[in-house]
């Protein structure tokens, strides 16, 4: 990855909010990168360029040498679906639908075979320490059961890259610890991790940080 000058701005009425100010930054595949900085300081901006949920109003983005912050939706839609997995702050898993349903959603919009998805979804959930809860609905998971199950919905399509937005903010401190191992875990087998989180003892997992401020990276 390869962020070079980029900057987002957003209006609000007759004003404008400079969210990201010039930022540049490059990632190495297999890195494990922690963004932190104050809250409006820009990271959740930076994280939804990087995953191609947004894209910048002016510099580049590159992903694997290609220019990101040129393509249309359906390429960036293509995109994040064969090389990024994200996990948020509220799980963002589909109240009505099994943990293993949740983590099928992915495969099937990438046209997936129903067999196929289900014998990948259980494997993702396995490689979490999910496996055990595979038909259980969301509000019958404790907070960490459903990180899990949203990690394991990342990692279903086998992204080179995982995008973890405050993945702790609503767990206690021992399940927060047990979601960066599976983090850490991803990394030493070659993933790239990117985390945002504004916790100095998640950010320390990190082989590298960068800190935001104001829409502009410090150092």
């Amino acid at each position: 990855i390869r962020v070079s000058d980029v900057s987002k701005v957003y209006r609000v009425g007759e004003s404008e909010v400079r969210a990201l100010d010039s930022v540049s930054l490059s990632i190495r595949e297999g890195d494990c990168l922690a963004i932190m900085g104050p809250s409006g300081s820009g990271k959740s901006t930076l994280m939804n360029i990087l995953g191609c949920l947004d894209v910048p109003d002016s510099g580049q983005y590159l992903l694997r040498g290609v220019q990101v912050s040129e393509m249309d939706e359906d390429e960036l839609a293509e995109i994040r679906n064969r090389e990024i997995g994200f996990v948020f702050q509220m799980f963002n898993l589909l109240p009505r639908m099994s943990v293993l349903r949740n983590v099928e959603l992915p495969l099937a919009y990438a046209g997936s075979p129903r067999r196929k998805r289900g014998a990948a979804s259980c494997e993702a959930l396995e490689s979490v320490g999910l496996g055990h809860r595979l038909h259980h609905k969301p509000v019958e998971l404790s907070g960490g059961e459903r990180q899990r199950g949203a990690l394991a919905r990342a990692l279903v399509n086998r992204p080179s890259i995982v995008l973890a937005d405050e993945p702790t903010g609503n767990l206690d401190s021992r399940t927060g610890e047990e979601i960066i191992g599976i983090l850490n875990a991803l990394n030493r087998q070659g993933r790239t991790i990117v985390i945002v989180t504004h916790e100095k003892e998640i950010a320390q997992h990190a082989s590298r940080i960068v800190r935001l401020r104001d829409g502009r990276l410090e150092g």
